[in-house]
């Protein structure tokens, strides 16, 4: 396995890179977008390719490179269902899983330090982002933090893994890198308290001053929605009430870029054809199922996803690979759920 922890000196923010294997699919968890460049170089450096880039909350203190990745490697943005970001590929829940080729990331959703926290448990370590770091704990005095939501998040799903979790954090200010459970528990300052309430006197106590980049940060990372500027998608993109409409049409194809998960889920358009964005390269080359279905059967493709990001990022490299009746759907299932469009469920 492959666990790279990458630092960022500014904020001192810990970007993780995950692999299975030399060659194969990465994720990245927190990336800063200053770094951007430091990352696709490691990735090419592993030949890794990206297919998942997570955020473990709206961060107030660096501006995240999750459009940034995405422009550049065409990967999946995921973030908690809780987060206020304006769009991403995927949204999960707590028990959810985030999977790239042979790792499987567990999802806790952990509040207070921001309402949107999430951890990501991975075999022994746990991913805490901001709410549990080493010998502290974050701050929970901005964007809906709530000191005793953070204390549940802590004590009753974060210090009840296994002693020997490892634990890494999205930060530290001291040159740790990583600790345990039972380190944190034993001796974190924080965490020696025996009820909610005195976890909160702590933390309502600490009057800290803002992040540096608060005012700068919080607004951009809450808009990293795709922007259709490129003509081949915009011209090509339906609303929901264009793709409801197409539903009775016997010459248009659906096809959901979902993972089996979400479809599961949130439900599929009746009569959709199954091709996940994860395979799309193959999909749309000669030979591929997309490609055959659109030479062969001359029907038109109407592509979705969850919130139209994916299926605009799948839409243009049909275009450059040939296949030109296709469109995407805008806002995708979300935008589908809330016209009251039919669906059906795996």
């Amino acid at each position: 396995m492959i666990i790279r922890q990458l630092f960022d000196s500014v904020s001192s923010t810990y970007t993780y890179l995950l692999a299975s294997r030399l060659g194969g699919e990465a994720l990245i968890i927190d990336p800063v977008i200053d770094k951007t460049d430091n990352y696709l170089k490691l990735l090419k450096e592993l030949d890794l390719r990206l297919v998942k880039a997570v955020d473990t909350h709206c961060h107030a203190d660096h501006i995240t490179a999750l459009g940034a990745l995405r422009d550049s490697t065409q990967c999946v943005t995921v973030m908690g269902r809780k987060t206020s970001v304006d769009i991403v590929s995927i949204r999960v829940d707590e028990g959810d899983s985030i999977d790239i080729e042979n790792l499987s990331l567990r999802v806790l959703y952990t509040p207070g330090h921001t309402d949107d926290s999430y951890s990501f448990v991975l075999d022994n370590r746990v991913f805490t982002g901001d709410t549990l770091l080493i010998r502290g704990t974050g701050r929970t005095d901005f964007q809906n933090g709530d000191p005793k939501q953070a204390y549940n998040s802590l004590f009753t799903k974060l210090l009840t893994l296994p002693d020997d979790t490892i634990v890494c954090p999205g930060h530290d200010y001291n040159g740790n890198t990583s600790s345990t459970i039972s380190e944190e528990r034993a001796y974190n300052p924080r965490l020696q308290v025996t009820s909610a309430e005195q976890y909160a006197d702590i933390m309502n106590g600490l009057n800290l001053p803002n992040p540096k980049m608060m005012d700068e940060a919080v607004p951009a990372n809450q808009h990293i929605g795709f922007q259709a500027t490129d003509p081949v998608i915009s011209e090509r993109t339906l609303s929901v009430d264009q793709s409801i409409d197409r539903l009775a049409d016997e010459n248009t194809l659906f096809v959901d870029l979902r993972e089996s998960g979400e479809r599961v889920k949130d439900g599929v358009i009746p009569g959709s054809l199954h091709a996940p964005y994860a395979s799309l390269a193959d999909a749309i080359t000669p030979g591929g199922l997309l490609n055959a279905m659109a030479v062969q059967t001359g029907k038109n493709l109407l592509v979705y996803c969850a919130y139209g990001e994916r299926s605009a990022l799948a839409l243009k490299a049909m275009y450059d690979a040939g296949i030109t009746n296709a469109c995407h759907l805008s806002g995708g299932i979300d935008a589908w759920k809330k016209a009251d469009g039919v669906l059906e469920y795996p």
